[in-house]
């Protein structure tokens, strides 16, 4: 077994992810199997009762794991999907000791950190790459060198490179070398000092990733080689680039792949770039540009959306336009008519999903806009369940139609709580998560953007389409185009609408650089046609 760390220091927040992933790349360019696991050093089993304002997005996996969104990351750049076993928590490691002392599995040994803890993390990396099938596992560990939390897992691999011996581990440290002063001059301090803190733990980096605004000059690189003891060709410089997926070719020129290989006694065969390099070249081509509105309710933090904006990203590599993602907040959107006049000259809107009160009734506004005007419009889990709402209140004529997570006494329940969910006390791993199979409508619009009539999808939800007033929804043009096997509503799409769908998944999740979800190609080819016609002129839609 080879494994590749990527630690951090001085700050979080500098990219370890998009390096851990973009190192990925680099292997699996040469023909290497590999795969990534993700520490995350907090006490949580796993994201999935996380605010969005503090972790970002929560990245669910085919077996329903609620996951970091570095996940998303390294599935993007990998194009293979992953399982929760990928993403270590805190959490995870000290519940499985604790579980393993009450059965009695210690033998009456009293459990510590050393050799129980670290040893249960020895062992779950050990048990992932294998169960992967992968000759090379990369470990990125979360939050930065130093950290109280994240000692047992550097304290653990530090053991697993003496268990593997010479050749078998590398270790990456990514750090800050920020640039200060009128003549913007670059600083090694911060550098300095976090690979002491590392050195101090019993790690020696083998190679330091260099975060900052602008390149490192040689001199900088030769002072960094120097005072952190690791050869200049293994300081690399990774300044800040326009887009993520430009990092592995900037990685590949400094020669990380050849290096790793190296220091790994891997093959080092000639890397196979080229499909990712025309993905590049389309997405830079940039033809034209569109307007995408995106209203949500965590629009202060994009990262809490962060699959549906790489998502759109993916497909400007594929149809070569331009996109610029507009963020709303749907709190504000009711109350501000310039917004409001903005939204109009979208050309498509995008409703997230979500969970929650707050923001609902600008979500619909919105919804309402993209109905009654024509605006090419995707709804997404609650923004699928608030589309069903809108029609119920708009032209089914039930004012007080809403979801039951919204208000429990509603009269009209149009979005109800799951059935299984009634008895459901925790909220962690409860939902209704993972990939479903949905069966689509023959001659349906949406069979005819997926070109098949069976597709598996992402969930994560707990509210489901009340089937009661289905009857009325497809009288008046809303029809069911898709459901899940026994019989869930999934997808609704509306007649006599250049694109309006509203999905229960979410398809944000399976979209990669080389192969982009079908929905959001046709949003935005359907964004295309709109852009060459003018808007019709329609009143705002009523809402109670």
């Amino acid at each position: 077994m080879k494994v590749v760390v990527v630690s951090g220091g001085v700050i979080s927040g500098l990219g370890k992810g998009i390096t851990t992933s973009s190192v990925a790349r680099l292997l699996k360019a040469r023909g290497i199997a590999v795969t990534i696991i993700k520490i995350d050093p907090y006490l949580n089993v796993d994201a999935g009762t996380m605010n969005p304002y503090q972790h970002g997005e929560v990245f669910v996996l085919d077996d329903g794991t609620e996951a970091d969104l570095d996940l998303g990351n390294y599935e993007r750049f990998l194009g293979q999907s992953l399982v929760g076993t990928h993403n270590l928590t805190t959490g995870k490691i000290y519940r499985t000791v604790i579980e393993k002392e009450r059965r009695g599995d210690y033998l009456g040994n009293t459990v510590q950190i050393i050799p129980h803890v670290t040893g249960e993390i020895k062992r779950s990396i050990r048990e992932v790459t294998q169960a992967a099938g992968a000759e090379v596992a990369l470990v990125e560990v979360g939050g930065t060198v130093g950290d109280i939390e994240s000692m047992p897992f550097l304290e653990a691999l530090r053991e697993l490179s003496y268990e593997l011996g010479e050749g078998h581990m590398a270790f990456l440290h990514t750090t800050l070398v920020p640039t200060v002063g009128p003549t913007g001059e670059a600083k090694t301090k911060p550098t300095q000092h976090s690979v002491r803190e590392l050195r101090a733990i019993g790690i020696r980096p083998t190679m330091i990733v260099a975060r900052g605004p602008t390149p490192l000059t040689p001199e900088i690189k030769a002072k960094i080689s120097l005072f952190c003891d690791v050869p200049p060709e293994a300081v690399i410089s990774l300044p800040d680039q326009s887009s993520i997926y430009d990092v592995p070719l900037v990685l590949e020129a400094q020669g990380v792949g050849r290096h790793l290989t190296k220091l790994l006694n891997l093959p080092d065969r000639e890397p196979e770039y080229a499909a990712w390099k025309e993905f590049l070249a389309t997405y830079r081509r940039g033809d034209g540009e569109l307007e995408i509105a995106v209203v949500g309710k965590y629009t202060e933090l994009r990262d809490a959306y962060l699959s549906h904006t790489e998502a759109f990203h993916h497909v400007q590599g594929r149809l070569g336009v331009s996109i610029r993602l507009n963020w709303y907040d749907a709190e504000d959107l009711p109350r501000d008519p310039s917004a409001m006049a903005r939204l109009r000259r979208a050309d498509a809107v995008l409703v997230p999903g979500g969970f929650g009160p707050r923001g609902v009734e600008g979500k619909m506004v919105a919804i309402g806009v993209a109905r009654t005007e024509g605006i090419p419009f995707l709804g997404v889990c609650y923004g699928f369940q608030m589309a069903a709402v809108e029609f119920a209140r708009a032209v089914l004529g039930l004012p007080q139609a809403t979801s039951t997570e919204v208000d429990p006494h509603t009269p009209d329940p149009v979005v109800c709580l799951l059935e299984e969910q009634n008895a459901v006390a925790d909220l962690g791993a409860t939902m209704r998560l993972g990939a479903q199979r949905v069966i689509l409508e023959p001659g349906s619009k949406i069979a005819s953007i997926y070109g098949r009539n069976e597709v598996w999808e992402r969930h994560r939800h707990r509210y489901e389409i009340n089937p009661a007033y289905l009857d009325r929804f497809s009288s008046h043009g809303l029809r069911v185009a898709g459901r899940s096997v026994d019989g869930r509503v999934e997808v609704l799409e509306l007649a006599d609408h250049p694109y309006f769908l509203g999905v229960q998944y979410h398809p944000e999740f399976l979209s990669r650089p080389e192969a982009p979800h079908p929905l959001y190609v046709e949003l935005v080819r359907a964004a295309l046609v709109r852009k060459e016609v003018p808007a019709p002129v329609a009143p705002p839609p009523a809402h109670a």
